[in-house]
């Protein structure tokens, strides 16, 4: 299927209303759109037709949308935005630490989702871009082909866990304050969302260092933020 008049994106909700509603809009705003109202329909569309980002419900009538989220990031890191009424902060942790990189409550407005959608899809093609090998002890980010390698072995990141990386490695070793790793990374929408960044350094953490309880080099400044330290080697 040809890409060119947008990206392709996965609904999967239960509710005609909505899966209608949004399909109307995003197609009005030049996206291709599938839509599924199981998860198993959804596993089987997302085989199918690889979306360049999926919309997904956490209550589907037959599996739990989280289960969906767990299938879908042990084989790829297509962005995943969670539209679901379970707005209680242990549900959006959760979301995020199977590897969801957005989390919208619902009711929503059409302008936010489009938002959403627009910064998950500048975080895949953001390095694109770049051209730069950046090294520190044994850790190495070739940002052109957008490669993380720890200690010999190439680590698979999601586009948001990527793209909060490429946040601290734009600053090595200095002092980056919660709220600029947000706006850097999500968006000023983001600002006050402080468990989408604790969430995602405790999940860099345990792909990038030997030890997450004992961090080289994504260092906690209490009270402050976080510090990419570059190791001395």
């Amino acid at each position: 299927m040809s890409r060119a008049t947008g990206a392709v994106i996965l609904i999967v909700d239960d509710e005609p209303a909505i899966l209608r509603a949004v399909r109307t809009n995003l197609a009005r705003h030049g996206f291709q759109v599938a839509v599924a109202e199981t998860a198993e329909e959804a596993l089987a569309s997302y085989t199918q037709r690889r979306p360049d980002l999926l919309l997904l419900d956490l209550g589907l009538p037959d599996l739990d949308g989280m289960e969906v989220i767990r299938r879908i990031r042990a084989e790829a890191a297509t962005p995943i935005i969670v539209l679901s009424v379970r707005g209680a902060e242990r549900d959006k942790v959760k979301a995020l630490d199977l590897g969801a990189d957005d989390y919208l409550t619902k009711p929503f407005g059409v302008d936010e989702l489009l938002a959403r959608i627009r910064v998950a899809l500048r975080h895949v093609a953001g390095a694109r871009s770049e051209g730069t090998l950046f090294r520190t002890g044994d850790l190495e980010v070739d940002l052109a082909r957008r490669r993380v390698v720890v200690r010999g072995w190439q680590v698979h990141l999601t586009p948001t866990e990527y793209e909060l990386l490429k946040t601290f490695i734009a600053h090595p070793d200095q002092v980056l304050t919660d709220r600029m790793l947000l706006r850097q990374t999500w968006g000023d929408q983001y600002t006050t969302e402080a468990h989408y960044l604790h969430v995602y350094v405790a999940r860099l953490r345990k792909k990038l260092e030997a030890d997450p309880q004992q961090p080289r080099y994504l260092i906690t400044e209490p009270g402050v933020g976080y510090r990419l330290l570059i190791a001395d080697d």
